[in-house]
């Protein structure tokens, strides 16, 4: 069940009273014994979920961590949309609790204070970027030991209100957590400077993924493909939540050239997200309904790959965007916009490209990457260059171990 913390009593208003020097005393947990209290229960800090890309990074890892060990409550602001993914964090053992959103702070805090005082979580890892400031501000108050940033994002062009409340931020982000994390080194310096990764304080956790579940299946491809009736299409294909970030506007433009030069292409756009009947408004108006195909949200993500012949992603910024892996496991050729750090790539048939570039020369470079091109399995590429989840969850949960000072 979901419960929500909204209107807890403030039972331990003398937390701060009882651990008033809680940094000093226990930056390290090896003071702390939780051997007899498997599994450790810790909380991370989600903030608004809708399906997007740092729920799934959370549920890569919290899938495959050994969670007889660490077991998470997730802290979701409660105007979040429905999720796919709640059925199945309960079913392992996880626990959905919500708050009230961040924009009301003071009931924010509030509730936060008082969860994070009653539940006395030895960890509480923020996964919310610039706003961890927020939740760790809370978690510090109520003494929490450790207290984890996780920055999955950075900032690009065109969201002048957000990116003001991000470098506003941005100063503050090394002040309450104990540690710091990042999707790749380029948003670790992003938010927390050379500095903190040069000397080593940033531990970089990448997308990694369950590379078996997105692999090439020719098989599963035909299905698809038959299913969404695109057999002797050309399908150009993107996933993601339709929002500035994300660049949608100018991918039509992008698709609207690529069919002057592939006349049966078809676009496969998968997400829900604020700004979609705005970008149905524009497909409307330049004669494309018939050619692009709105999905939804799915929760099969990877069926969809296996039915498409280039992925394209023309985003303003991201951190390590995980559909970056997912489509490269799948050998799905991929176009992406050179904001994203040089970290996502690790096959051949992956481009970097300018926004400054026309939606034309985007459409050609498409047509390039797939030309002469047969698709094949890339588990072991991924593999080699650190890609996969089962590696990596065994690596967080040691790091869990020792931060908490268990076995």
């Amino acid at each position: 069940m979901t419960e929500r913390i909204a209107t807890l009593e403030r039972r331990t208003p003398n937390a701060e009273r009882r651990t008033p020097n809680a940094e000093r005393r226990t930056p390290n947990a090896e003071r702390h014994n939780y051997a007899q209290k498997f599994p450790v229960r810790i909380a991370h800090i989600i903030g608004k979920m809708r399906n997007g890309g740092v729920e799934s990074v959370v549920m890569n890892y919290y899938r495959n961590i050994d969670r007889t060990k660490i077991q998470y409550d997730f802290i979701v602001d409660e105007d979040s949309s429905n999720s796919h993914i709640q059925a199945e964090m309960e079913a392992l053992g996880g626990k959905i609790i919500t708050v009230p959103p961040y924009q009301k702070q003071a009931h924010y805090q509030e509730a936060l204070f008082a969860l994070f005082t009653q539940e006395k979580y030895p960890l509480v890892y923020s996964h919310i970027n610039t706003l961890s400031v927020f939740p760790l501000f809370a978690a510090k108050r109520a003494g929490v030991p450790l207290r984890v940033a996780h920055n999955h994002s950075t900032a690009g062009r065109g969201e002048f209100k957000r990116n003001v409340m991000k470098y506003i931020l941005r100063p503050f982000a090394k002040i309450f957590p104990t540690h710091l994390c990042a999707c790749s080194e380029y948003a670790g310096r992003w938010l927390f400077g050379d500095k903190a990764v040069d000397s080593g304080r940033v531990k970089v956790w990448p997308n990694a993924i369950n590379v078996e579940r997105f692999a090439y299946n020719p098989e599963v491809r035909a299905r698809m493909r038959k299913s969404l009736n695109l057999d002797g299409k050309f399908v150009a294909g993107h996933a993601g939540r339709f929002m500035h970030q994300k660049n949608h506007m100018f991918l039509i433009d992008i698709f609207s050239a690529l069919k002057k030069f592939k006349p049966e292409a078809v676009l496969l756009l998968v997400g829900d997200g604020p700004l979609q009947n705005m970008i149905r408004e524009k497909v409307n108006a330049l004669g494309l309904s018939d050619d692009v195909i709105f999905t939804g949200s799915v929760y099969d993500m990877e069926n969809y790959y296996q039915a498409m012949d280039v992925f394209i992603l023309p985003s303003l910024y991201e951190g390590l965007p995980v559909v970056g892996s997912e489509v490269q496991v799948s050998g799905l050729p991929m176009l992406c916009a050179n904001t994203v750090t040089p970290e996502t790539k690790f096959c051949d048939k992956f481009r970097f490209m300018s926004l400054n570039n026309s939606p034309s020369e985007w459409a050609e470079e498409a047509l390039r990457l797939c030309g002469g091109y047969t698709r094949r399995d890339m588990r072991i590429a991924a593999t080699e260059h650190g890609f996969n989840i089962k590696t990596h969850a065994d690596e967080l949960t040691r790091w869990y171990c020792a931060l908490l000072g268990i076995a």
